[in-house]
């Protein structure tokens, strides 16, 4: 980043699967003013990865891939060095991302993340999103995509009930949404209303960072 070049934003969504977090990204692209790059999840595991290291940063909490984690720091530290790349050339960078640390063992990434976009602007936002939504959501889901679901009467899969609980274990947002209540629009309206006005600091990613 040069001195004549002003930093561009940094918008970074935290939610579990099916929580709105794309289509708040489709949202803000078409919607919010500047000239938004899109990186995270999606792309990251649809457009990115080789087949042998899928799901990569996707790989959901419970431990089961220990084989995979080893790669995950690294992936983690690529994905906000390029988030860090495009801010500091004056783009805006939003990003759909599910951050945990419910690994066969803790990994610790997100502070090292939050460090690697220091002297950023960044809005940290949590989607937060009910169980009986959720599953109404993955139940409307294309199947293709995987998504777990349950039958009427049946119990919530274990692999989403960990979602719900690891994905805002970290306990540090500018801003939290309940997707489950609140429409996109008025996610968009309150991101939107976060982005303009000036930061209180510590944000959360500065709080992170020292960790």
């Amino acid at each position: 980043m040069t001195a004549a070049t002003k930093p561009g934003r940094v918008l970074i969504l935290n939610g579990a699967p099916r929580s709105g977090k794309s289509t708040l990204v489709a949202l803000v692209r078409a919607q919010l003013p500047g000239r938004w790059i899109n990186l995270g999840v999606d792309m990251h595991m649809e457009r990115m990865l080789p087949p042998e290291l899928l799901p990569g940063i996707g790989l959901r909490p419970g431990g089961e891939r220990p084989d995979l984690e080893a790669h995950l720091p690294a992936l983690y530290g690529a994905l906000y060095d390029s988030i860090a790349a495009h801010g500091r050339a004056g783009f805006d960078v939003v990003v759909d991302i599910a951050h945990h640390d419910a690994y066969s063992r803790p990994l610790g990434m997100l502070p090292d993340c939050a460090r690697r976009l220091a002297g950023l602007p960044v809005l940290f936002v949590g989607l937060r999103c009910a169980l009986p939504a959720i599953m109404e959501r993955r139940g409307a889901s294309d199947p293709a995509r995987g998504y777990l679901t349950a039958g009427a009467g049946q119990p919530v899969p274990p692999p989403v009930l960990r979602w719900q609980e690891a994905v805002h274990a970290h306990g540090h947002y500018d801003l939290e949404l309940d997707t489950g209540l609140l429409p996109p629009e008025a996610c968009l309206a309150a991101i939107a209303e976060a982005l303009a006005r000036p930061p209180e600091h510590p944000t959360a990613f500065e709080r992170l960072a020292a960790i």
